[in-house]
C-alpha cells in the first residue's frame, strides 16, 4: 500500500520520499528491494531495536532537510516516533490504520500508545467503515477521520501456475489451498489449521506464507490434528502475491482486517477466495464473488473451502464477477485523487495558520 501511494503520487507529478526505518543488516531489506527502479527516492534509516533516541534524531535530520509539505506515516512506531517529530517541527501528520493485532501484552502497549496518538494527527484514515467507527469510539475527532478504502494498482506480475508452484517447492499436480499472512492471533491461521482437519483425507494439501511468534504453536496444533504431512510452511515469502496462481483457493482466516491487500491480490490474480466477513473485506466482495463466513467457526470455513474446491465452475464465475468489481470500484486512480485532496486541503489548512 505504501509502495502504491509513492509510486502513484510521484506520477501525479510530486516529490515523494519514503523513509524506511530498518534494523541493521548487510543485505537490502525486501521492502527497500521492491522499490528499486520506481524513481522513488528511498532513505533506509538503519536503527538498532529500541534505540528510540537515534531514531527520533534520524527523523529529525530528516524532516530539517527535506522540509516536507505533508509527513504520512504507516504503524505504530513511525505513529508515536516519527509523527510525533513531524509534529514539534511543524509539519502536517497524516496516518493511515491498517487495523490491530491485539497478541500479547507488548503489543497491546505498543496499541495503547498508537491509538492515543491518532488523537494528535491532523488526519486519521481509516481502510474500512468499521475500522473508522472504531477509531471514533477510542477518541479519534470525527472531524479528523477519514475512510479511503485501500485500491488496487494491479502492479503484480504474476507467475503462471507451473512456474509459481516450482519457485514454492511443491508438486505441479494436485489441488492446493494458500493462506497467505502474519502468523499472529488476529489473522486466524489456527482457525484455517482446524478447518483444513475437517476436510476429507486426500482433498487438498495447505500452504503457508508468512512468519511470525505463533509459528511454533502452529506447527505442534498440525501435528495434534494430524495433518502435518498435508501442510508446508514456506516462511516469510518477498513477494509471495506474484505466487498466489499456485492456488487452487486463498483463505482468509482473520479474526480482524482493515482491507487486505492480499485480498486485492488473489483476485487479480483470477483465484477463488474463501474469507472471514470482518473488517473491510464484505466492503470488497459480496457472496457473489467470494465465499464469506462467520469468524472463528472451523467448521462454516471448511464446508465453504470444500464448497470451492468441489464446484470449480462456480468459483471460477466468482472469481470473475471479482475481478470485475476490483476494476469498476477498487480503481486505483480515484483513490490517489483522494489522497491527493485530503493532503492539499492539510497543507491549505497549515499555510492559513501560518500567515495568522
Amino acid at each position: 500500500m505504501v509502495r502504491s501511494l509513492a509510486v502513484g503520487h510521484r506520477g501525479l507529478g510530486h516529490r515523494v520520499v519514503v523513509a524506511a526505518v530498518l534494523e541493521p543488516s548487510p543485505s537490502e531489506h525486501p521492502f527497500v528491494r521492491a522499490l528499486d527502479g520506481s524513481g522513488l527516492e528511498v532513505v533506509p534509516l538503519q536503527i538498532r531495536r529500541r534505540a528510540y533516541l537515534a531514531e527520533r534524531a534520524a527523523i529529525t535530520r530528516l524532516c530539517q532537510g527535506l522540509r516536507p509539505d505533508i509527513v504520512h506515516t504507516h504503524g505504530y512506531r513511525s505513529d508515536v516516533l516519527a509523527a510525533g517529530v513531524a509534529r514539534q517541527l511543524g509539519f502536517p501528520t497524516v496516518t493511515t490504520v491498517h487495523g490491530f493485532t491485539g497478541g500479547d501484552w507488548r503489543d497491546r502497549l505498543y496499541e495503547r500508545l498508537q491509538r492515543r496518538a491518532f488523537r494528535r494527527f491532523d488526519a486519521v484514515v481509516a481502510v474500512s467503515g468499521p475500522l473508522g467507527h472504531e477509531l471514533v469510539r477510542s477518541g479519534v475527532p470525527p472531524d479528523r477521520l477519514y475512510v479511503i478504502r485501500n485500491a488496487w494498482d494491479g502492479a503484480v506480475d504474476f507467475r503462471d501456475r507451473a512456474t509459481a508452484r516450482r519457485e514454492l517447492g511443491v508438486p505441479l499436480d494436485g489441488v492446493r489451498i494458500g493462506w497467505v499472512g502474519r502468523l499472529s492471533p488476529e489473522k486466524g491461521a489456527d482457525v484455517l489449521l482446524d478447518a483444513f482437519a475437517l476436510l476429507p483425507d486426500g482433498l487438498a494439501s495447505l500452504s503457508v506464507l508468512g512468519d511470525g511468534d505463533a509459528l511454533s504453536g502452529l506447527k505442534r496444533r498440525g501435528e495434534a490434528l494430524g495433518v502435518a504431512d498435508r501442510i508446508t510452511w514456506h516462511g516469510a515469502v518477498p513477494e509471495a502475491a506474484t505466487l498466489l496462481p499456485a492456488f487452487d483457493v486463498l483463505v482468509l482466516s482473520s479474526r480482524t482486517e482493515g482491507t487486505p491487500m492480499i485480498l486485492f491480490e488473489a483476485i487479480a490474480a483470477g483465484v477463488p477466495v474463501v474469507a472471514t466477513q470482518v473488517g473491510g473485506v464484505p466492503d470488497v466482495v459480496s457472496p457473489t464473488e467470494a465465499l464469506l463466513v462467520p469468524p472463528e467457526d472451523p467448521a462454516a470455513l471448511g464446508a465453504a473451502v470444500r464448497k470451492t474446491l468441489e464446484h470449480s465452475k462456480a468459483a471460477r464465475e466468482r472469481a470473475c464477477a471479482a475481478l470485475r468489481r476490483v476494476q469498476r470500484d477498487f480503481a486505483v486512480g480515484p483513490w490517489l485523487e483522494r489522497y491527493e485532496a485530503l493532503y492539499s486541503s492539510l497543507q491549505a489548512a497549515r499555510a492559513t495558520a501560518v500567515r495568522a
